[in-house]
């Protein structure tokens, strides 16, 4: 496996990179926006298709690198369910996989730091956002922080863990890199507590001031969509209500680019054509159902998602192959159900 731990000396963020192997496809964990170029540059070196760009919450002291990614890799971002941020490609639920070329991450919600605070966990590592940190765990007094919730988290989330599983924080002030959780168990001084009141008491008594990004970082790392505007052209989207009625009016091929855990999950647009947004080049060569589809469907074709991310760099990309007269639904899936559009499942 390829594996490398990436640090920001001045938020002192450590980002990880995960492939299975080279010549394979890539995910990464934490970007910031300063050390995109570096990513891609090390994508390229080490011959990694980057697919997946995670973030474990909304930071507040430096400026995510989802959005720069998405933009110049065409990677999926991917979000917990209760993250703020305006769009985000995927929004992963408690104990659901993410699988990138065999690389699987599994999603543990872990509130506390901030309400949107998730960790993932490998086989034998957890990526523990700030939720716990090497000798010390997150803050929980903004980005609705709740020290309750921190220790329900850290006592009955990931303290439950093997107890030599390796601990990879988003954060570290000291010079570390890696702890287990076996020895923040017995070393770290925050959970030497007896109860939740015990831990909450040290948590609202830190007095710490709030990082000096803070009124930056938050609000760009909330407004990861701003930027999709460079991928849609005027009369390229559509809006979910003019969908429906444009629907009882004439033909459309609805093209659904979610995975298929997601259809799964959330159903999809009846009569929808599914070609996951990791296919599509291999479905836009000659005889690919995607192409064939945009060929014998002038005008008629429609792509969506979850949220309108996918389907915005979907278009893209399938102009730049020569195709026209394709939109995309504004909102996704989401949109969709807002608007009171029905969907299948399976049952």
């Amino acid at each position: 496996m390829i594996f490398q731990q990436l640090f920001d000396q001045t938020s002192s963020t450590f980002t990880y990179l995960l492939a299975r192997r080279s010549g394979g496809e890539a995910l990464i964990v934490d970007p910031v926006f300063e050390h995109v170029d570096s990513y891609v540059s090390l994508c390229r070196r080490l011959d990694l298709k980057l697919v997946k760009a995670i973030d474990t919450h909304i930071h507040a002291d430096h400026i995510t690198g989802l959005g720069a990614l998405r933009d110049i890799t065409r990677c999926v971002t991917v979000m917990g369910e209760r993250s703020g941020a305006d769009v985000v490609s995927i929004r992963v639920k408690e104990d659901e996989t993410i699988d990138v070329d065999g690389v699987e991450l599994r999603t543990l919600f872990t509130p506390g730091h901030t309400d949107d605070s998730y960790s993932f966990l490998m086989d034998d590592r957890v990526f523990t956002g700030d939720a716990l940190l090497i000798g010390g765990t997150g803050r929980t007094d903004f980005q609705n922080g709740d020290p309750y919730a921190a220790y329900d988290s850290l006592f009955n989330k990931l303290l439950k863990l093997p107890a030599e599983s390796l601990v990879f924080p988003a954060h570290d002030y000291n010079g570390n890199t890696v702890s287990t959780i076996g020895y923040e168990q017995v070393h770290n001084p925050r959970l030497q507590v007896g109860s939740a009141e015990e831990y909450a008491e040290i948590m609202n008594n830190l007095k710490l001031a709030n990082p000096k990004l803070m009124d930056v970082a938050v609000p760009a790392n909330r407004a990861l969509g701003k930027s999709l505007e460079r991928f849609v052209r005027p009369g390229e989207s559509v809006e979910a209500a003019d969908l429906l009625q444009e629907q009882g009016e004439k033909k459309l091929v609805l093209i659904d680019l979610r995975e298929k855990r997601e259809r799964e999950r959330d159903g999809w647009i009846p009569s929808s054509v599914h070609v996951p947004y990791g296919a599509i080049a291999e479905q836009l060569r000659p005889g690919g159902a995607l192409e064939r589809i945009a060929r014998d469907y002038p005008g008629q074709v429609v792509l969506y998602c979850a949220y309108g991310e996918r389907s915005a760099m979907a278009l893209d990309t399938m102009r730049s192959a020569g195709f026209s007269g394709l939109r995309h639904l504004a909102g996704g899936i989401a949109g969709w159900l807002k608007s009171g559009g029905e969907v299948e499942v399976d049952r």
